[in-house]
């Protein structure tokens, strides 16, 4: 086929979760509560954090940091989601449906980072209490983040190159409700076996890297919590990792689902389900994890607060 016919594709058609008119409206509020609230929590858990000197420590730093990128994740995804259930025409450019993929995987990249960086600040801080403020300094904890961030922005550059470098020259048709890789790897109309290998490969290795660090840190963690002599000690320990270990569970099953099991087990409708799941609930959930499981956060929560009632009444 000539290189002429590869650009004939210059814009997508996303078919959306349904094509049933009122089930799309019943979506579209539910999904706008639902984006409403994560920008809600998010911010309002990057302002708390910000507002109260006593959450200035690097696990509330990494956590500020997660908020930031859930906030940035579901808003590229959701927003575009809205429009669609509303409207009859739901097309994406090429440019806009490769820069909707780029920003996605660049976020989600950067989550998986931060849970790892999350979960060795716990191990520090639960291991090594003694050298935790040397070792998480002010400077390295901002060097990790603008790390997590980097990688992440490099990496969807590479794997976003790959993607959009594919021949489409065929349907336009993405059955989904976002520019995702599996369904474009669909659509091309050249064998993507080699492709979808690659884009696995860098999947795993960011997803499986990251879950590694997390797992290792944390079974030093559980051992370390074992040998507390404090029972309030080791419930302490126990309800800031529980928070985390939940965040995560919800995450990487998710995330693993989606993109590292095998192509022949691919199904739209399942892989839908996972993508609203891993793209607007989790980071609706994320603050209400840290925030209903963390004395410390509500305990600031509950000064800011009282502080708004005094200064109301003076």
């Amino acid at each position: 086929m000539s290189r002429t016919n590869y650009t004939l594709v210059t814009e997508f058609i996303l078919l959306g979760l349904t094509d049933t008119v009122e089930l799309q409206i019943i979506l579209f509020l539910l999904f706008f509560v639902i984006y409403t609230l994560t920008v809600l929590g998010n911010a309002g858990m990057i302002l708390l954090i910000w507002a109260d000197s006593r959450l200035h420590t690097p696990m509330y730093f990494f956590l500020a940091n997660l908020s930031f990128a859930d906030i940035c994740c579901s808003s590229t995804t959701t927003p575009k989601m809205l429009v669609d259930l509303l409207s009859e025409k739901k097309t994406i450019s090429f440019a806009g449906c490769f820069l909707q993929m780029y920003f996605y995987i660049a976020l989600a990249t950067t989550e998986c980072i931060l849970f790892g960086l999350m979960a060795y600040d716990r191990y520090v801080a639960i291991c090594n209490p003694l050298l935790y403020t040397v070792i998480m300094s002010r400077t390295v904890c901002l060097k990790m983040a603008a790390g997590a961030f980097t990688a992440g922005l490099l990496n969807s550059m590479v794997n976003t190159s790959y993607v959009s470098s594919l021949p489409f020259c065929g349907s336009n048709v993405i059955h989904h409700f976002f520019c995702d890789s599996p369904p474009l790897f669909k659509l091309s109309c050249s064998d993507t076996r080699l492709n979808e290998s690659v884009f696995s490969t860098f999947a795993g290795v960011n997803m499986v890297g990251a879950l590694l660090v997390i797992l290792s840190s944390y079974s030093y963690v559980l051992l370390s919590i074992f040998r507390l002599h404090s029972g309030e000690g080791r419930r302490k320990a126990f309800s800031t990792c529980a928070s985390h270990l939940t965040a995560i569970i919800l995450f990487y099953s998710t995330a693993i689902y989606t993109y590292l099991r095998p192509s022949s087990s691919y199904s739209l409708s399942q892989d839908k389900v996972a993508s609203v799941f891993y793209t607007a609930v989790i980071p609706m959930l994320n603050p209400l994890v840290y925030s209903l499981r963390n004395k410390e956060v509500k305990s600031a929560l509950w000064n800011v607060i009282t502080k708004k009632r005094i200064s109301s009444f003076l």
